[in-house]
């Protein structure tokens, strides 16, 4: 029986540990998690300068969660890395996993082999599960478990439910899940990679894992609000503005276009592909637009040309949840030309929009440290 009077761990400290809490949300995109990272870099910077003194984001932030390869980035910020670190890990990384074959042909087999970013992970996180004490704060990993048609939110919080492998073994509990192969089922995006497999109930089949961005939750941030706040998760922080800070980073967004030109070259499965690929901006779209009304939100995001930035706006009630801030790059003309002075073509930015050209990476973290070299301000964040 453990000693309630034990000092807690540095977990347990930023979960159940009284004052304000902070949460870090980190989007899914792929290798453009490379201009998630530049952000990271700048916030790590900002942070130094308001503490006096190095500062690891695990340290400062108690919940950080993501979807894809923002739990990658999550995953190793737990861990105690910095964006730098992480920021060398893509760059060798990305290759890697995004090594294109021959022989695997789009359609009947995943376009790139999970064995190649599996190995990466073990390489890593080695052999730590969901409870690792090496977990020095909370993390959250968003994925969808397709053979029960649910979204996972995978955490390292002792208090929820399915923590815990009951007596009767009905299920394995969430602890002994090994870490890389969470982080692997929420990067698990179909066409892309083979599903994860993890063992729910010992001697059963086990369940099927893909990407979390085929939910609602590719942006997290609002699942992670959930997490945090519902007293369901075992957590059940307080409202409001000074006593909840949310920091949510994109991997550059643009708005999904299918132009009636494209549709002849397109097979069926083509348009259905689109269309996902099209819900995913749109789900991403809505969580922005309501974590800007009902937080305080001096980052301005405006949602679409009706009724453009929310932030502005008084939350339901007269008083904001929580603080609100959004740090992304869009990956359109107009908005690189007028936010960062950059000029690019059209066929370049549809380049750069791809989730799996690792040669974009050195071009994709330049954007998002212009970015956040004009969007993180140390006034936000005190």
């Amino acid at each position: 029986m453990s000693d309630p009077n034990a000092p807690l761990s540095a977990r347990d400290s930023h979960l159940f540990g009284p004052g304000p809490k902070r949460i870090l949300s980190l989007d899914g995109g792929g290798v453009r998690g490379a201009v998630t990272i530049a952000f990271l870099e700048r916030l790590e910077k900002v942070i130094d300068e308001i503490e006096g003194r190095p500062t690891l984001l695990c340290d400062w932030f108690d919940i950080i969660g993501g979807t894809s390869t923002g739990a990658i980035i999550a995953g190793a910020l737990a861990l105690g890395y910095r964006a730098a670190d992480i920021h060398t890990f893509y760059k060798q990384f990305g290759p890697t996993v995004f090594q294109r074959s021959f022989w695997r042909i789009a359609g009947f087999r995943a376009k790139f082999s999970a064995s190649n970013l599996a190995a990466e992970l073990d390489r890593i996180i080695g052999g730590r599960t969901l409870d690792s004490p090496d977990l020095r704060t909370g993390l959250c990993v968003v994925t969808k478990r397709l053979d029960t048609g649910s979204v996972w939110i995978l955490m390292n919080n002792p208090k929820l439910p399915y923590w815990e492998t009951p007596p009767d073994e009905a299920f394995i509990g969430n602890r002994h899940y090994r870490l890389a192969s969470v982080i692997r089922a929420s990067a698990a995006a179909p066409y892309y990679f083979d599903p994860e497999y993890i063992e729910i109930v010992r001697g059963m089949l086990p369940g099927l894992f893909v990407d979390g961005a085929v939910s609602p939750h590719n942006n997290p941030v609002l699942h992670l609000l959930m997490t945090a706040t519902v007293p369901h998760y075992g957590l059940g922080w307080p409202f409001g503005a000074d006593k909840l800070k949310i920091v949510s980073v994109g991997t550059g967004s643009y708005r999904y276009r299918l132009l009636p030109g494209e549709m002849p070259r397109l097979r069926t499965l083509g348009i259905a592909a689109h269309a996902l690929s099209s819900q995913i901006s749109d789900s991403q779209q809505l969580v922005l637009m309501l974590m800007s009304w009902f937080g305080d939100s001096p980052t301005q995001w405006p949602i679409n040309s009706e009724i453009g930035d929310l932030g502005l706006l008084d939350a339901p009630g007269g008083k904001p949840l929580f603080g609100f801030l959004r740090y992304d790059v869009i990956l359109e003309t107009a908005w690189l030309g007028r936010e960062l002075g950059v000029n690019l073509d059209e066929s370049v930015l549809q380049h750069y929009r791809q989730l799996d050209a690792p040669e974009n990476i050195p071009a994709i973290y330049d954007l998002g440290a212009r970015a956040a070299e004009k969007q993180i301000k140390r006034e936000h964040l005190i």
